[in-house]
């Protein structure tokens, strides 16, 4: 099932650019559809409860096309598998702008971003030699936090001026990067589709899962990245809720300026890794991922802003430190094994059942009346005890070889 797997060489460097830009577009549009979204339904009185159901809308989508989304990446050329997906994603924003409901325009965009992911990580290996890929991603990520940066900037800034203006930005930005997509060199398919039945695609998924989880390696990367970003989006969440009670600021902007600065602290940690850490070492990246444990629990401690804005940065660095090696030994591993569309899908289902089973106990906790800082407490110390486990899981596994 898992064969005819072809490895096209590297591209070159000439592809790289295009697929940066189109990324930045992408993310940028994503975060600043997240903000203007919640403030669209902020205005319309929604419950508080369901703005992180909203998100689980999105990661439904991942996680009902995981078994699909991979081998899509790897059965056509992956630039215009960017494209038709960020495609997906213009539409939904436009049905929110025109005042659907907005959990069904968010959901496109879900189906937009599931068939994205494989697609992008997956065609850094088909650009950029092995020794290469941690910077890549590294760039990669950098690329993507300062989308993440500026998008959730303007998203929550515009939407406290004109809620409908930020929604037709994001439109805007989504077209802007099909066209980056078009720039992309046309790569040839890394594994020409011979099946298009759906049990036959749900049957070489569940091999690909199979075989990533048996390999010590790639079960471990699968681990803590599932854990990195199941953490991330729960904390952007606590941020909006946080804000009024640690520093009395109601506007839409606050939240969106401390997103923010975690992204510039994940920019520093992925340079940082590409310096400090290499395939050879991964697991030096556990310390950080303690540390952001740690630090996330004194930084919902905070009642300043500039003093909470630090300990963002530096969870940021943390969290940047920690999770660009695992993505880039999930990579070369997966892409020899299963390939990389099917390692990135398998790595995004892992990802978005924490995002859901973590969104999922916020909730419950945000309805239960539960506070924020007492939330963002137990979710730091939870999260360090979890990274701590993993380590000395995987220490006792090396020792015993």
């Amino acid at each position: 099932m898992m064969s005819n797997i072809i490895i096209p060489p590297p591209a070159g460097r000439g592809g790289l650019r295009p697929v940066l830009t189109a990324q930045f577009f992408s993310a940028f549009g994503d975060n600043a559809l997240l903000f203007a979204t919640l403030a669209l339904m902020k205005n319309n009185d929604y419950p508080a409860w369901s703005q992180p159901v909203l998100q689980m809308v999105f990661v439904v989508a991942y996680i009902l096309l995981a078994p699909f989304v991979g081998q899509f990446a790897d059965s056509f050329p992956k630039g215009r598998v960017m494209m038709v997906a960020n495609g997906l994603k213009f539409i939904g924003a436009v049905l929110i702008g025109i005042n659907v409901n907005p959990f069904i325009g968010y959901g496109l965009v879900g189906v937009g971003a599931a068939a994205y992911s494989p697609a992008k990580y997956g065609i850094l290996g088909e650009l950029m030699p092995e020794d290469q890929l941690i910077r890549g991603n590294g760039l990669m990520e950098s690329s993507t936090i300062a989308a993440i940066l500026l998008g959730s900037l303007s998203g929550g800034m515009l939407a406290d001026w004109h809620v409908s203006t930020a929604l037709l930005m994001c439109a805007v930005i989504y077209a802007l990067a099909v066209l980056a997509n078009i720039m992309i060199p046309g790569l040839p398919a890394a594994r020409p589709a011979q099946y298009r039945h759906l049990r036959v695609m749900l049957e070489e998924f569940l091999t690909a899962c199979r075989t990533l989880w048996q390999d010590s390696e790639t079960r471990f990367s699968l681990i803590g990245t599932s854990l990195f970003w199941g953490a991330g989006v729960t904390l952007r969440f606590l941020l909006v809720l946080w804000v009024p009670v640690a520093l009395g600021i109601t506007d839409n902007t606050t939240p969106t300026l401390l997103n923010a600065l975690v992204a510039i602290g994940i920019v520093g940690g992925a340079l940082l890794a590409g310096r400090l850490i290499t395939l050879k070492n991964t697991r030096r990246c556990f310390p950080a991922g303690i540390l952001l444990g740690g630090v996330v629990i004194i930084f919902t401690l905070m009642h300043h802003m500039y003093t909470a804005g630090f300990w963002l940065i530096m969870a940021g660095v943390c969290g940047g430190v920690f999770v660009v090696p695992l993505n880039a030994l999930l990579q070369v591993r997966g892409r020899a094994s299963v390939g990389a569309g099917y390692a990135i899908a398998v790595q995004n289902l892992g990802e978005n059942v924490a995002m859901l089973g973590m969104l999922a106990i916020y909730t419950l906790a945000v309805r239960l009346g539960a506070p924020p800082v007492a939330t963002g407490c137990a979710f730091g110390g939870l999260f360090a005890l979890g990274i701590t486990l993993l380590w000395s899981w995987q220490w006792l596994k090396h020792r015993r070889q």
